[in-house]
């Protein structure tokens, strides 16, 4: 079994066609999905989809690009929403410097609201960062500090030092179909290199499709893709990649039914 750690299933892109992306998923042994929120005022959407499907569950949280629209969104109001049994994590919440979407003090507004969401909780934080490694690191270690946390640096993109940092304070690491790519030797390199208890498999989707469907629209079936990539590039089996990320999966998404 694999798992498919971060989609979005509410986007447009699958809004006719939702059901036959899940039977796809299954058929292609993908055994949980997990559809991610980027607004919390949108989870009305997101619950809709996670009760119509045994197998898919999701987050609640504000992505950088919306921390402007729902800035001074408070962690007792995060956690509030989290009572939910589909609700299994908060997030996508961060800092995404590449595009100027966002000001710089909302996200990291948000993405500490989001912090201490998941420190009270105990649910992961997906942690969404694009060009901040050095703020993202700052920010980390600063909370950290406060009392422990769980959490996943997803769609991983940025450098080694915030990588293995993110690990140092005990977090985990998503690859996606970005790992497939011809021009991603630096980040399979690293992809090699981390705890093999720190690593987890996504697709992003609808976005990222790996490199043998690049250009198509992606979906949950096809982490298969990056799980055949990551288990080349560390040297083991699909199988075995398989059996760590889905442990690692289940470890930290643990209120995800096994």
């Amino acid at each position: 079994m694999l798992v498919d750690s971060h989609c979005h299933l509410d986007f447009p892109d699958f809004a006719e066609d939702l059901d036959g992306i899940v039977s796809r998923a299954r058929a292609a042994g993908i055994g949980r999905m997990v559809t991610i929120s980027t607004r919390v005022l949108r989870l009305k959407g997101l619950l809709a989809i996670a009760d119509r499907y045994d197998d898919v569950y999701c987050s609640v949280g504000t992505h950088p690009h919306n921390a402007d629209e729902e800035d001074g969104i408070a962690p007792d109001e995060l956690v509030a929403l989290t009572e939910h049994p589909k609700v299994v994590a908060l997030g996508e919440a961060g800092l995404d410097y590449f595009y100027d979407n966002g000001s710089p003090e909302a996200q990291a507004r948000g993405f500490r609201a989001h912090i201490a969401a998941a420190r009270t909780t105990g649910l992961p934080l997906v942690i969404h960062t694009r060009e901040a490694d050095e703020d993202c690191a700052r920010i980390l270690e600063d909370e950290v500090a406060k009392g422990p946390f769980r959490a996943v640096l997803h769609c991983y993109t940025g450098g080694r030092e915030l990588a293995l940092k993110a690990v140092s304070l005990g977090l985990y690491i998503g690859f996606t179909g970005i790992l497939t790519f011809k021009r991603s030797e630096a980040l399979r390199a690293l992809a090699a290199e981390l705890p093999s208890d720190r690593i987890l498999v996504e697709t992003d989707s609808p976005y990222l499709a790996p490199g043998k469907f690049r250009g198509k629209r992606n979906e949950p079936a096809y982490v298969v893709e990056v799980a055949k990539v990551l288990a080349e590039t560390r040297g083991v089996s699909l199988e075995e990649i398989s059996r760590q990320t889905s442990e690692n999966f289940f470890r930290l998404f643990s209120k995800v039914k096994a």
